[in-house]
């Protein structure tokens, strides 16, 4: 498979667009037995509220187009046991919604995620595997291969192709998370002015604002304007918190940073 995974690799550096890159990753599955692909991406699993955010990334393969509404529209996402159990694990695992089937989703199967469970079981999506990505800033992705059909069996034959799925579902989110633009990396949807951003940059730095207006050259009633209307975006209560919300967004990096 390494070496499989070798010219995949190549494959994907060939690729220019999102898309091809996910295409060629469903391609090489099916190679393992999966019919179908689930990738999602949320720059934060939770939000200011401790909510689980909706991804600002779901693309599907070879499922019907009508889960995006369901997951994401309808919040499905927030109650789904694979996410759930996804969000606590980075190890990947095997689910299957066969009610005689146990697998480490059945503690998540509830009366609150029935929605999601009857969904799956009428688009026949009974079993497959999850691969959890977390990365070091708290980003959160998951690739899944499904197999339809109540198989009880889908574990035992599963379990032979366990590693180079989960080999081959990190290097494509490597491959994939290149391509990523700011509508994906930012999860919260706010946008702040080139000066907001630089204001709110240098007060993470420990910047008084009136040591801010010396570093750009603006009044401090200015600096102080800027803040509050950055702070007002974020739905932030003071200068502190939204600092720690635009970090948490991403909205300070590539920012020049404060010199001494």
């Amino acid at each position: 498979m390494l070496d499989e995974i070798g010219t995949i690799t190549e494959r994907f550096s060939a690729s220019g667009t999102l898309d091809e890159r996910i295409d060629l990753a469903f391609e090489a599955m099916r190679k393992m037995g999966f019919e179908a692909l689930i990738y999602d991406y949320t720059p934060a699993r939770r939000g200011w509220d401790g909510q689980v955010e909706i991804p600002t990334l779901l693309k599907l393969r070879n499922i019907a187009g009508e889960m995006y509404d369901y997951w994401c529209t309808r919040e499905y996402f927030r109650i789904d046991p694979v996410q759930r159990l996804a969000m606590q694990t980075s190890v990947p695992f095997f689910w299957n919604y066969d009610p005689d089937v146990e697998t480490r989703i059945t503690r998540f199967v509830t009366e609150e995620t029935k929605p999601v469970c009857d969904f799956l079981r009428e688009h026949d999506m009974f079993a497959g595997v999850t691969v959890p990505v977390h990365m070091p800033r708290g980003d959160y992705a998951t690739v899944t291969g499904v197999r339809f059909g109540a198989r009880k069996e889908f574990m035992r034959e599963a379990t032979h192709v366990l590693a180079d799925f989960n080999l081959l579902a990190q290097v494509f989110h490597e491959a994939a998370y290149e391509l990523y633009d700011d509508t994906v990396l930012n999860a919260s949807g706010v946008r702040l002015t080139e000066r907001e951003r630089e204001c709110l940059s240098y007060s993470a730095h420990g910047l008084s604002a009136k040591e801010i207006s010396r570093v750009i050259g603006r009044s401090v009633p200015t600096v102080v304007m800027h803040l509050n209307s950055a702070a007002r975006k974020l739905g932030a209560k003071n200068k502190t918190q939204a600092v720690v919300r635009a970090t948490q967004c991403r909205l300070l990096e590539n920012v020049t940073p404060y010199q001494l």
